[in-house]
This record gives structure tokens, C-alpha cells and sequence, in this order.
């Protein structure tokens, strides 16, 4: 770290020195920094109006294991990221 002599230094010039040391600590800060999205989470009402199903099917996929159920209580959920991840390309 640099050493800053007060002697000769005017007020505006500390003012640019602290303000640049500031913005390079901040531009790392940013360079570095990834919000949390919150996870979104689907009945299986939401999930049967996303594929145009039936609500049995949501409940048959969940039955042979190509979706995983989340509850509280007797309400059933999904997670979105895991719904997306559980979807297969298809080789046309």
C-alpha cells in the first residue's frame, strides 16, 4: 500500500486518492458478486398449465420419478430449476 504524505496533499487531491482506491476495491466487489436468485417454487396446477397436462400426469410423473415432490403439510410443490433440469432433448 502506498503511503500518502499530508504535507503537500490539498483536500481535493486525498478526496481523488481516497476515491479511487475506493472504486477499484468496489469494481473487484462487483466483478465478483452474483445476486441470489430466490428459489421459485410450482403447485402441480402450475406445473400440469406449464406442459398442457392433466393434473394426474404431474401426479404420474411423480409416481415413476421424473419429478420430485416438495410439501408442506398436504400442499405439493416443485422446484422450477429442477422441473427445467428434468426436461430430455430429443433426438428428432
Amino acid at each position: 500500500m502506498e503511503a500518502i504524505q499530508f504535507l503537500a496533499t490539498s483536500p481535493q487531491d486525498l478526496k481523488n486518492e481516497i476515491t479511487a482506491d475506493v472504486k477499484v476495491v468496489l469494481d473487484d466487489f462487483l466483478k465478483h458478486f452474483a445476486p441470489v436468485q430466490p428459489k421459485e417454487y410450482l403447485t402441480r396446477s402450475d406445473v400440469a398449465k406449464m406442459f398442457s397436462v392433466d393434473i394426474s400426469t404431474v401426479h404420474n410423473w411423480c409416481k415413476s420419478k421424473r419429478l420430485n415432490p416438495l410439501g408442506i403439510g398436504s400442499r405439493v410443490y416443485f422446484l422450477r430449476s429442477e422441473i427445467e433440469a428434468s426436461l430430455q432433448p430429443l433426438n428428432v
